[in-house]
C-alpha cells in the first residue's frame, strides 16, 4: 500500500513540474567577487553547465557555470582570466554549442573546447554532436572477445589486450610513457586513434605530434591538447572532448583506440574546480567528486552495441614518488580493466619499454587469446619472477649454480627475456608474430 502511494505521489510530482513554464534564464547580471580563479556573478540566472560573457577591458571573457549559492553564481573562465572590473556585464549565454565531428578531423590537432590549434585553417565537418552523450545500457554493450594488435612486444605476448578494454598506464615522471603511447600509435591495427594530451608541457605537446606520433600515425589520428598553462576547466574539457571525438567514430562502426595522457591530470584539475567553489577535501586533498567523475569517464570507453564498434583505451596515471598507493591510481585500478605498469628501475638500466610484467596484468586476457597463448605466458612469466626472486642472491654470487636446476634455467634464459621485452622506439610487431616468439621462448621454459 505504501509502495502504491508513493508511485502515485511521484507520478503527480512528475505531472506538476511538466505544467510548469519552461526555464528562462534573466538577461543579465553583474560580477560581485574574483577569489583566486573563481567569478561570483548576482542578477542572473543560469545552469551549471551553461555559459555565460562578461564584459572585461580585454574584451568578451567566457565563463562556464560551475555551481551556485542561492543567488550567487560562481563561474570559471574558460580563458586567461585578465581585464575584470568590479560590477562588470555577465551574460548568461544558454547551454554550450556542439562539438564538430566527422572524418575531416584526422590528422588535426585540437583543443580542449574542440577548436583546431594547427593552423590548418577552419574544420569543415557537416555534424554536430552533443558534448554529452548518454550512459551505455550495460547489458547491451558486445563481450570483449578479440584482442586488439597495439604493435608492442611486451603487450600483445604478455599483457594481451581485447578490443573494447579500459587499461591503466601507471608511471612515474620520465620513464618513457609517451613514448610507448606513440609506439602504439604507429603499431596498432585499430582503424582510428584519439590522443588527449592534458596538462603536458607545451614542448612536449609538439615533440609529441612530430617526433613520436610522427606523419604515419597523425594521418589517422586527432589530437586534442590542453597543455599544463591551460584553465582547469580546460584541461577537464580537453578529456571529455577526447572521448567524445572517440564515442563518435565507435558508433559508426570503428574501431578506436583512445590515448589519454593523463587521467591524474584530469582528476587534479576537478580538485581545483571543486575546491574553488567550497567542496571540502577528502583523501589527500582530492573532494569526492573527483572519485564520482572517474568511472564517469572511463566508463564511456568500451564496446558499443550491436552494429557499432569499438573504444580501447589506455589512460595514463601518474604515481608521485612511484608510491602506486596514490588514491588516484588505487581508485584507477578499481575502475579499469587491467594496469602496465612502467618501472623506474626497469628505465634507468635502458630496459624499454620499461614494462614490470610482475606488476602488471590484464583481467581479459584469458579471454581474447588461445590456451596455448595463455600457457606460454604462464610459463615464461613463472621463469621470469623466479630470476627476480633470486636476483640479489644471484647478484652477490650466494647462489651455487647446480644448487636448483629450475634457478639455473631461469639465469640461462635472462638474457634472451630480457631482448624479448625490449623493443625498439620505431619497431611495431605483430600480434601473430608476437605469439610464434613467446612460443619459442616458453618452450625453453622449465618450470
Amino acid at each position: 500500500m505504501m509502495q502504491q502511494r508513493r508511485s502515485q505521489l511521484l507520478s503527480e510530482l512528475k505531472h506538476l513540474a511538466e505544467k510548469q513554464a519552461p526555464f528562462q534564464a534573466v538577461a543579465s547580471g553583474q560580477l560581485v567577487r574574483v577569489v583566486g580563479l573563481t567569478l561570483e556573478a548576482s542578477g542572473c540566472r543560469a545552469p551549471v553547465g551553461s555559459l555565460c560573457a562578461i564584459d572585461t577591458m580585454a574584451g568578451k571573457l567566457i565563463a562556464e557555470v560551475i555551481g551556485f549559492d542561492d543567488e550567487l553564481l560562481y563561474l570559471m573562465p574558460v580563458e586567461e582570466l585578465r581585464g575584470v572590473l568590479p560590477g562588470a556585464k555577465v551574460m548568461p549565454l544558454g547551454e554550450q554549442t556542439g562539438l564538430s565531428v566527422g572524418l575531416s578531423l584526422l590528422g588535426r590537432v585540437l583543443d580542449g573546447n574542440g577548436q583546431p590549434l594547427d593552423g590548418m585553417g577552419a574544420l569543415h565537418t557537416d555534424e554536430q554532436a552533443s558534448r554529452h552523450s548518454p550512459a551505455i545500457n550495460p547489458l547491451a554493450r558486445r563481450a570483449i572477445t578479440e584482442p586488439l594488435d597495439v604493435g608492442v612486444r611486451a603487450i600483445n605476448a604478455m599483457l594481451t589486450v581485447g578490443k573494447g578494454q579500459r587499461m591503466g598506464l601507471f608511471a612515474g615522471s620520465g620513464v618513457g610513457k609517451s613514448v610507448l603511447l606513440g609506439m602504439m600509435t604507429r603499431g596498432t591495427t585499430a582503424d582510428i586513434i584519439v590522443v588527449g594530451l592534458v596538462g603536458e608541457r607545451g614542448r612536449e605537446v609538439k615533440e609529441f605530434i612530430e617526433e613520436i606520433l610522427g606523419a604515419e600515425g597523425r594521418a589517422r589520428s586527432v589530437v586534442i591538447a590542453a597543455p599544463a598553462d591551460t584553465s582547469p576547466l580546460m584541461r577537464l574539457r580537453a578529456c571529455e572532448t577526447s572521448t567524445r571525438i572517440a564515442e563518435y567514430f565507435r558508433d559508426l562502426g570503428y574501431d578506436v583506440l583512445l590515448l589519454m595522457d593523463s587521467l591524474t591530470r584530469y582528476a587534479q584539475a576537478q580538485r581545483e574546480i571543486a575546491l574553488a567553489v567550497g567542496e571540502p577535501p577528502a583523501t589527500k586533498g582530492y573532494p569526492p567528486s573527483v572519485f564520482a567523475k572517474l568511472p564517469r569517464l572511463v566508463e564511456r570507453a568500451g564496446n558499443g552495441g550491436e552494429g557499432q564498434g569499438s573504444i580501447t583505451a589506455f589512460y595514463t596515471v601518474l604515481t608521485e614518488g612511484d608510491d602506486q598507493q596514490d588514491p588516484i591510481a588505487d581508485a584507477s585500478r578499481a575502475i579499469l580493466d587491467g594496469h602496465i605498469v612502467l618501472s623506474r628501475a626497469l628505465a634507468d638500466s635502458g630496459h624499454y619499454p620499461a614494462i614490470d610484467i610482475e606488476a602488471s596484468i590484464s583481467r581479459v586476457a584469458p579471454m581474447v587469446i588461445s590456451e596455448g597463448h595463455l600457457e606460454a605466458m604462464r610459463r615464461v612469466k613463472q621463469v621470469y619472477s623466479l630470476y627476480q626472486q633470486n636476483r640479489d642472491l644471484i647478484s652477490i654470487g650466494a647462489y651455487s649454480q647446480g644448487s636448483d636446476p629450475r634457478i639455473d634455467n631461469a639465469i640461462r634464459l635472462q638474457p634472451a627475456m630480457n631482448a624479448f621485452l625490449r623493443q625498439g622506439m620505431r619497431d611495431a610487431i605483430s600480434f601473430s608474430d608476437c605469439q610464434q616468439m613467446l612460443g619459442q621462448l616458453a618452450a625453453q621454459c622449465k618450470v
